[in-house]
């Protein structure tokens, strides 16, 4: 007789395959439509990136003609190729959503996966938005079930979840039943990893692109009959184990379908192109320096109280590269300040050798003090903020921030057209946002792709 444990590979399989779409929410379908439309918009300008360039180099030298759209790319191709292609693009900016629910990218490895099997079925965009949404609802159930311990350990959760997200969304599409489901679901699951190492890195761009790409390719597999391991979680040797050090809280398996990650802890859309775990000391910095009034040369110092897990992650203090400078507390303050916004433009080397951003940053340090050793700071403010300016005057001002703006306590409003039109211009991608916004509807996902002449980039 099977354990409780035992089972649960079982029920997200049996959820993901079974759940109808007149059983999500239209609040819930809303939400995933935002999410879409966020990440194509980051992945569009992620094309320019060179870990998305080289993505697409290494796909279509010799590539086949498929039906699944390469943002950046001049043909079509296969559904796995374009996953590769558009899951690393979609993180290649590091302006891509976030969830709680384990610490995990969801959107830029779940919705790749979505189009790309979607156009090769030919299925309609609220195919791709019913799949979507049973794609990262199952990521973020085994996120938030890992209590954070997969991600305390240095496992970057996303290349670790993200195949279980991608797997479940591509089954979905090619209308697996709960058998091959689960078959899918157990090859992502022993096929996963990633580590924290790569933050800073094209690396890591690199892996939520194959972890959308091994979804996808896991899915494929258990449509043509491979079959994956019956106990991929509770196995001596699986993932509970393994990555999990045993622990693994899985009670909020039985209210899927009736409560939903999406919603609660919900989705974070990212108002600057870093490292989320910078942006509530932004937030709270620019906010004391607007309400003062406060003259930037005039700061003496900075100083950001911060949960351990913010200084673990944002690791520069004296970012070498662009890639390095969106993982430094001091680049996203010096920044930020300095240039009053911290845009796309500004991730390249000629702001990194700026000597003024490099005397800001010296200013600027990071601790960690005793109120993160609260559990209820812990999860009230994950990635939260206490910033102490001091002035040369002697002067001091402080405050803290518990969530950024752009969370999902402080939502934003879109920023698809900023991200499209300098690659695509202002009429393409015009269109396309016009498409996106009704992308739960019957239109085919392989005519809104080819209505707005995607693949030849401006």
């Amino acid at each position: 007789m099977s354990t409780h444990r035992e089972r649960v590979s079982w029920r997200l399989a049996d959820w993901a395959a079974g759940v109808s779409p007149r059983d999500i929410p239209a609040r819930i379908r809303m939400r995933a439509n935002t999410c879409l439309m966020d990440t194509i918009g980051v992945a569009i300008a992620g094309t320019r990136s060179g870990a998305a360039s080289l993505a697409r180099a290494v796909c279509l030298d010799g590539a086949a003609q498929g039906w699944s759209t390469a943002f950046g790319a001049d043909r079509q191709v296969s559904a796995q190729a374009a996953a590769f292609i558009n899951g690393t693009a979609a993180h290649a900016l590091d302006f891509d959503d976030n969830c709680y629910a384990g610490f995990v990218h969801g959107s830029a490895v779940v919705a790749p996966a979505a189009l790309a099997v979607g156009q090769k079925m030919n299925g309609m965009g609220a195919d791709a938005i019913t799949a979507f949404i049973v794609g990262v609802e199952c990521e973020y159930a085994v996120g938030a079930a890992t209590m954070n311990v997969l991600y305390d350990r240095g496992w970057w959760t996303t290349g670790v979840l993200g195949p279980i997200g991608s797997s479940m969304a591509a089954a979905r599409l090619l209308g697996l039943d709960a058998a091959r489901t689960h078959a899918a679901l157990g090859l992502a699951v022993v096929n996963a990893s990633g580590m924290k190492s790569c933050f800073g890195s094209d690396a890591k761009a690199l892996m939520a692109g194959r972890a959308s790409e091994l979804g996808v390719v896991c899915a494929e597999l258990a449509a043509r009959g491979a079959i994956g391991p019956e106990h991929p979680f509770s196995d001596k040797n699986g993932f509970i184990n393994l990555f999990n050090e045993g622990r693994f809280d899985d009670s909020g398996f039985a209210a899927m379908g009736e409560k939903w990650y999406m919603e609660s802890p919900g989705v974070d859309i990212k108002r600057i192109p870093v490292c989320l775990s910078s942006h509530a000391a932004v937030d709270v910095t620019q906010e004391l320096v607007s309400m003062h009034n406060l003259r930037v040369s005039e700061i003496q110092s900075i100083v950001c109280d911060v949960p351990p897990i913010v200084r673990a992650n944002l690791k520069y203090d004296t970012p070498r590269t662009p890639r390095e400078a969106q993982f430094s507390m001091p680049f996203a303050l010096a920044s930020s300040l300095l240039f009053q916004s911290l845009s796309l433009s500004l991730l390249n080397d000629e702001t990194l050798e700026n000597q003024a951003l490099r005397a800001l940053m010296a200013r600027i340090t990071m601790t960690s003090g005793p109120m993160w050793d609260s559990p209820d700071k812990h999860r009230s403010a994950p990635e939260g903020a206490e910033v102490r300016i001091q002035m040369r005057d002697g002067a001091s001002f402080e405050a803290f921030r518990d969530k950024a703006l752009g969370s999902a306590a402080h939502p934003l409003s879109d920023k698809f057209l900023a991200c499209v039109a300098p690659v695509l211009g202002d009429r393409r991608a015009g269109i396309l946002l016009s498409d996106i916004k009704q992308l739960d509807g019957p239109m085919l996902l392989r005519d809104i792709f080819r209505d707005a002449n995607f693949g030849v980039l401006t």
